[in-house]
């Protein structure tokens, strides 16, 4: 089977082509970053195309190698702070590429299912517990509604031309590779031997998070369902939520030092306080979450310690 991603050189795009290529199938890529021929096949890349998300590119890839039987378009920005500075970057990472693929696909390809990497900043705040996918979307950042417009989008192509869309609402995705975000400044901070962690927010803020390896399993399983209905959105958490302060905590323990964390009581700009997971369609289709979040940060940690020895 010939599948391709869109944003395939990104944190969950290159755990997906190691999912996917290990799977036996037949994986092209295209989005942002060089990588020679070998590197791509290192990732397990049969060709990728370091472009846009256009027509000329997505010809070029089906001139070459076929048309795709899926698409996991991976592909958008992929941060609250970078969509609140610089708003229009992010819609056009996000929303103007979406629209383009699924035009392509309509034109091109329509009977090729489109697996969508959305995220749950769509749901917003005010959210205390588990969020199924029928709450209403009240996005607090342009990230999340940029996300949101992503969505509707697939929606219209499922409704108006048949394609088949699923979208999977991701929530904190962590792992190896990933250089940004909470773990990545916690461990830069430890490595720097800073006997005082100052974070921001109370510590309290609840998150659902995912290892990547967990998550590229999840992508892939999606896909096996994609053909049975036209349009569907997924929840992609466990279902299980932790604080921002034991992930710190734990951080810490995995590194083995005794550093103090303090919280600043300030939160960032589209920062919810809850965002957890009702897990409820993941556990009907039976899909297990297998890596506990202890092992996560652990090998995240060590990771972590190999990129800077």
């Amino acid at each position: 089977m010939i599948v391709w991603i869109t944003g395939a050189n990104g944190f969950i795009g290159r755990h997906l082509v190691h999912e996917l290529a290990g799977g036996g199938q037949t994986v092209h890529g295209v989005g942002h970053g060089a990588l020679d021929a070998r590197e791509a096949r290192r990732l397990g890349l049969q060709s990728w195309i370091n472009g846009e998300i256009d027509a000329a590119n997505l010809n070029a890839l089906a001139a070459a190698d076929g048309p795709p039987a899926r698409i996991f378009h991976l592909a958008g920005g992929s941060s609250v702070g970078v969509s609140i500075e610089r708003p229009f970057e992010d819609f056009s990472r996000t929303v103007a590429s979406t629209a383009r693929l699924l035009e392509w696909v309509r034109g091109s390809a329509p009977n090729c299912a489109v697996i969508a990497a959305s995220s749950a900043a769509v749901y917003g705040a005010d959210h205390l517990g588990p969020i199924a996918e029928s709450a209403i979307p009240t996005p607090m950042s342009p990230y999340g509604q940029h996300k949101f417009m992503m969505e509707q989008l697939c929606r219209s192509s499922a409704q108006s031309f048949g394609i088949h869309c699923t979208v999977v609402r991701l929530f904190s995705v962590y792992g190896s590779s990933l250089r940004k975000q909470l773990l990545w400044d916690i461990c830069s901070r430890l490595e720097a031997k800073e006997q005082l962690l100052t974070l921001g927010g109370t510590g309290n803020e609840i998150r659902d998070w995912t290892d990547v390896r967990d998550v590229a399993r999840l992508l892939a399983s999606v896909a096996e369902l994609s053909s049975q209905e036209t349009f569907r959105i997924i929840n992609g958490g466990s279902g299980r939520g932790t604080s921002v302060a034991d992930i710190a905590a734990g951080l810490i323990r995995q590194w083995g030092v005794n550093t103090v964390v303090r919280h600043s009581g300030v939160s960032r700009p589209g920062d919810p306080v809850s965002l957890l997971a009702d897990d409820a369609v993941l556990r009907q289709i039976g899909f297990d979450w297998r890596i506990p979040l202890d092992r996560g940060l652990a090998d995240y940690v060590a990771w972590f310690k190999g990129q800077v020895s």
